[in-house]
């Protein structure tokens, strides 16, 4: 399914949980400075986020594809006004400065129009209202960055040289 508003196949990719590690982050946090409730509020915390093992590769390889536009799509911590900056400078920092367009900050997902979303949860912030296929991130179909780059890649090769059948 393409959109209208673009030839190409739009897929949407999630930050936290998804593409970096927020949960051992904020863990370690909590665990290190058990006085702070909300350890994502502390300027520095999504900055530093570490990726995903494979997600940073995947994520340029589906930006390679020429059938393909690849947005990141991410929720604010609201309570925490250096989030804005530091998603921004988190994708500076791994996937360069001429790939910070990409980022979309919303707070409800299910107003992206869109043929994928990959995000490691299925509802909270529009998930559950988003028009196209969800990939659960950490599912058991999804478990890792390279169980989602061969969904992908099946899917580029189905569509560029799809099966034909003798009659």
């Amino acid at each position: 399914m393409k959109t209208p508003v673009t030839s190409k196949t739009i897929i949407y990719i999630d930050m936290d949980d998804t593409l970096c590690d927020y949960q051992t982050s904020h863990d370690a946090a909590k665990v290190k400075q058990p006085e702070i409730n909300y350890p994502q509020s502390q300027e520095g915390f999504f900055l530093n986020l570490p990726p995903y093992e494979g997600a940073v590769d995947t994520v340029r390889w589906l930006i390679e594809q020429p059938e393909l536009q690849v947005l990141l799509l991410t929720a604010p911590s609201v309570l925490n006004p250096h989030c804005y900056t530091e998603k921004r400078v988190w994708v500076e920092r791994h996937f360069g400065l001429e790939h910070c367009h990409r980022l979309i900050i919303s707070a409800y997902k299910g107003l992206s129009r869109g043929d994928y979303l990959i995000d490691d949860k299925t509802s909270g912030f529009g998930q559950e209202d988003f028009q196209g296929t969800l990939i659960h991130y950490g599912s058991s179909a999804f478990p890792n960055w390279p169980a989602v780059k061969m969904y992908f890649d099946k899917l580029i090769t189905a569509t560029l040289h799809p099966v034909q059948y003798e009659s």
